[in-house]
């Protein structure tokens, strides 16, 4: 069993390093109320953990019948081919429809549902930056009909993807990157709960993958399982090559031989096939080129794509623009 599923927070005490936002939301459980929500942030800070706490305590043994999620990176990168596979949506699949039809028939379907013995029941939209803007839009209008038996929640690593009609109805709450200190702390903990023969990290070594993690929980508790399972304490190095790590490097040989549409795919496919924002592709580019190319020129190119990044509602095609600008570098 992955470690990243058995550490997994049941309750609101056990997400670290998120007091002010688990504080407000457990005030709202408490209450038995609730606003729309943006949840934004890094992966791996607790986001979708915060919301089934809530919901826990909300909802009591119910908190699934009361809660609907929408995997909507997985529905827009997949299409009508994700409809057609997934169960839940099969029976509300209408093949003859557009995506977005598909897309505002299902929500509305899913919003008519009356809750269990509550008030109000959740939809939550994890990854929302991946919401075109016409689903966005359309989302919009369904919350404004909905509001009286519905909270739309949103999880993202974006939040200026969201178009303004949607945000101005929401509560922002952040998750900001888990401090060292509490990470060390949360694998120490871990590691003294796994068997004697599983105790091979030595201090410095919890303090490396805490650095490896960079601010995320799941990731920091991940590289540990790797570590201590295979006993590379010693070369996490290697262990914290990642596979990602590998096609950024790919995409990065590519441009220099000046490949432009290879590396745009193999970024591209890191947003699409691994779950990456915008923010986190950029991030791999930088660890490798200070590595091994050290440009003042690739350094301002990441430095631009980032804040513009910010500032855009299309990660891909600032990727794209940004490929071009390091192009030009190597040339």
């Amino acid at each position: 069993m992955l470690w990243i599923e058995r550490y997994r927070p049941k309750e609101f005490d056990d997400i670290l390093g998120q007091e002010p936002s688990i504080r407000l939301l457990s005030s709202f459980a408490e209450k038995k109320t609730l606003p729309h929500l943006i949840l934004t942030g890094p992966h791996g800070t607790g986001k979708s953990a915060a919301i089934e706490c809530f919901a826990r305590k909300l909802y009591g043994e119910d908190w699934e019948l009361n809660t609907s999620r929408f995997p909507t990176a997985d529905l827009f990168s997949q299409g009508k081919a994700f409809l057609e596979q997934d169960d839940r949506y099969t029976h509300l699949y209408q093949k003859n429809q557009s995506l977005i039809n598909n897309f505002k028939y299902i929500i509305k379907w899913y919003a008519s549902l009356r809750p269990l013995d509550a008030e109000f029941k959740l939809m939550i939209f994890e990854d929302a930056h991946a919401l075109t803007m016409d689903a966005q839009q359309a989302l919009r209008r369904i919350m404004e009909r909905s509001s009286g038996t519905c909270r739309f929640i949103f999880t993202t690593t974006n939040q200026s993807s969201i178009i303004p009609a949607i945000s101005s109805r929401c509560l922002p709450l952040f998750f900001a990157p888990v401090d060292q200190a509490v990470m060390l702390n949360h694998l120490r903990t871990i590691k003294a709960q796994e068997p004697p023969e599983k105790q091979g990290c030595s201090e410095d070594d919890l303090e490396l993958i805490v650095q490896a993690a960079r601010g995320d929980m799941r990731r920091g508790i991940l590289l540990l399982q790797v570590a201590l399972e295979t006993g590379k304490c010693h070369s996490l190095f290697e262990v914290d090559q990642s596979e990602t790590a590998n096609i950024s490097a790919s995409a990065i040989r590519a441009i220099k031989d000046g490949d432009i549409r290879g590396a745009v795919r193999r970024l591209e496919s890191l947003m699409i096939d691994y779950g990456l924002s915008g923010s986190e592709v950029l991030e791999q580019i930088r660890m490798i080129t200070r590595r091994e190319y050290n440009h003042p020129e690739i350094a301002i190119a990441l430095a631009d794509a980032e804040l513009r990044m910010r500032h855009s509602n299309n990660e891909f095609v600032q990727i794209g623009a940004f490929t071009t600008k390091v192009q030009k570098v190597f040339s």
